[in-house]
């Protein structure tokens, strides 16, 4: 099992799951995080960190963020990994509660 940044991260980017992962296996993109499933070790530490819920485990993906597992892989091959929580974007407040985000993912 793995967990996965879904779609509440984009245009958030808040890190606080960052700042807690053991193993830096968060990697950042320009307006959202993801996690590399490889990298991973299950210890669910980041889940409950996340102010906008959008960490969850592969086992446990919310109905319609089904593509989510695929993009977190992809992503984390192409996006820096880092260890420290990024700036959030200034306007992340405006973006929390905004759904159906996935057209905004800046890749």
């Amino acid at each position: 099992m793995t967990f996965l940044v879904g779609e509440n991260c984009i245009k958030c980017k808040l890190g606080d799951c960052v700042e807690v992962c053991p193993v830096d296996c968060f990697h950042e993109g320009p307006n959202m995080l993801v996690i590399n499933p490889d990298e991973c070790i299950d210890c669910a530490l980041c889940e409950p960190e996340c102010p906008v819920d959008a960490i969850f485990a592969d086992d446990e993906i919310p109905e319609g963020q089904e593509g989510f597992l695929e993009l977190n892989i992809e992503l984390s091959e192409i996006w820096p990994v880092i260890s420290e929580a990024p700036e959030p974007p200034e306007d992340a407040d405006e973006w929390r509660e905004v759904k159906n985000k996935l057209k905004y993912l800046e890749r």
